[in-house]
């Protein structure tokens, strides 16, 4: 395309058909981000138009101005890039109504919660957004920012902010709201209301005790899944897009064709037609997210970090190595997959082979430095569950305990082992209280007990777990001694021997 193209605008969006702009907003979106505009965004496009509603969407951004200045100069629209080995599909949401960020206009995000009109709140604020103790799983009353909120003024946090909002909205309309996180949680609407509560509850009982009601009475806080993998946009993708569209939009968002969301049908104020776009109303919601935050993002984890260590950039690189994918189907069979009840209705054998054409596919190019950033949050939610059943059973989940040996290897390497360019490039909170116990620690084991026990990175119970704090540590030392290949080779090894052992000692 000769010279420079129009900015994208609902005059100027090529041959992509679009919507018209929702007449009202009845959602409030925390966290607009891709995800977001990739997925709820999509189905919310698809619940307008199958049966109306004033469901558009007002996106709120944390901190960062980029996508709400570029969603402000083309019409408060952006393009999802549908991108399979096939090729890729444009489409345009166009569902948003109004976009502002949070920390710009702490207040509005106040007083958009308690408005009448918005009856929905949604969340993708990622796992460290919530502010809960990692050891405790309740609202971390130390963190700064939640002593900041607690006093007064405008609030910063998530949770206060979401507080405060259903604090304002009891005391003036007292109309019914739903807060619905769509972020990788397990049973993320009660953990989300239980927050709150936690908040509430830390008031002074003259200031909480309204709103402390109202949230039992008409504030619902359903469960959800949500799954659909979306890389970041890269400059490449930005020309490619805007060539095809025929305008520039700054701000595509790519994602792969595989797309679900499952969520519980307890919606305080109606709710959009979401099963328009595909969405599942269920009452297995948990099942749904055990499936997705172990099958796909435990196994995800593996994947990226043991890529990282072999120096592949993107995910696809890195399962199409046999020895991670061997790596790969071990965990899902041995360790992730007997962990969970599969929802009614779906097919786990078709599930598992969905996923790996997801993970092997090379036109989205996913990094495994993406996959890897914020482990210490990400892992707390995928392994424990899994990994404590099989140590309750007496038996070792080797698979797990190489993915945290992988982790800390490329997150909090010991003085002497370079993990390479793509690990150093993942980004994760834990990371500066991991590498001066890095620096200490002579072996792996020493490096595995001060992080799972002393600083309890993943939880209080597999901090009480010796055996399989050595089993990382064993793995760390291979990892470094020997190589990532060595590691794996070592621990679906054991794992299939284990498996063979207890197979011999079942009576006949």
């Amino acid at each position: 395309m000769s010279g420079t193209p129009q900015r994208l605008s609902r005059s100027h969006h090529g041959a992509v058909p679009l919507p018209e702009t929702p007449a009202r907003a009845g959602i409030l979106h925390l966290g607009l981000g891709s995800f977001h505009r990739a997925h709820q965004a999509v189905y919310t496009a698809a619940a307008i138009a199958a049966d109306g509603g004033d469901w558009g969407i007002v996106g709120v951004a944390s901190r960062s101005r980029t996508v709400v200045d570029a969603m402000r100069a083309q019409d408060l629209l952006s393009s999802v890039a549908t991108i399979s080995p096939e090729g890729m599909s444009l489409s345009i949401p166009g569902v948003h109504t109004d976009a502002f960020v949070a920390a710009d206009e702490p207040q509005r995000v106040v007083e958009s919660i308690a408005d009448p009109g918005i009856r929905i709140v949604t969340l993708t604020v990622t796992e460290n957004g919530y502010s809960s103790s990692p050891a405790t799983g309740h609202l971390d009353t130390a963190d700064p920012t939640i002593v900041s909120d607690l006093r007064g003024g405008h609030p910063r946090s998530t949770i206060g902010q979401l507080a405060r909002g259903v604090q304002r909205r009891a005391a003036a309309s007292g109309a019914p709201l739903t807060i619905l996180s769509c972020d990788n949680l397990a049973a993320n609407g009660a953990r989300t209301k239980a927050l709150v509560r936690d908040f509430l509850e830390a008031l002074p009982a003259s200031e909480g005790a309204e709103a402390l009601a109202f949230l039992e009475s008409s504030v619902s806080f359903p469960s959800s899944m949500v799954d659909r993998i979306v890389p970041s946009t890269t400059p490449a993708l930005r020309s490619e897009v805007s060539s095809l569209l025929g305008a520039w939009d700054e701000i595509p968002v790519p994602a792969e064709p595989f797309t679900m969301w499952a969520i519980e049908d307890d919606f305080a104020a109606g709710r959009p037609a979401w099963e328009a776009g595909g969405a599942v109303f269920s009452t297995e919601v948990g099942r749904y997210e055990d499936m997705k935050v172990r099958l796909l993002n435990g196994t995800h984890s593996l994947i990226a970090y043991l890529g990282a260590l072999q120096n592949a950039e993107t995910i696809p690189d890195a399962v199409g190595r046999p020895a991670i994918e061997r790596a790969a189907r071990a965990v899902l069979a041995h360790e992730y997959t007997p962990s969970i009840q599969v929802p009614t209705g779906v097919d786990i054998a078709e599930y598992e082979r969905q996923l790996f054409l997801r993970w092997g596919n090379t036109a989205l190019g996913h990094k495994t430095s993406q996959v890897g950033t914020d482990g210490s949050v990400k892992l707390r939610q995928r392994i424990p569950e899994p990994a404590l059943r099989l140590l309750d059973r007496g038996e070792m989940p080797h698979m797990i305990a190489l993915t945290v040996a992988a982790y800390l290897s490329c997150i909090a390497p010991r003085p002497g082992f370079d993990p390479g360019p793509f690990a150093a490039a993942m980004k994760d909170a834990a990371r500066e209280r991991l590498i001066p116990l890095a620096g200490s620690a002579r072996t792996g084991a020493d490096l595995a007990a001060a992080s799972i026990t002393d600083l309890r990175l993943f939880g209080a119970d597999l901090a009480d777990r010796p055996a399989f704090i050595e089993r990382v540590g064993e793995l760390v030392d291979t990892i470094e001694r020997d190589g990532v290949s060595a590691a794996i080779t070592e621990s679906v090894t054991a794992a299939e021997t284990d498996i063979r052992s207890r197979a011999s000692e079942v009576p006949a």
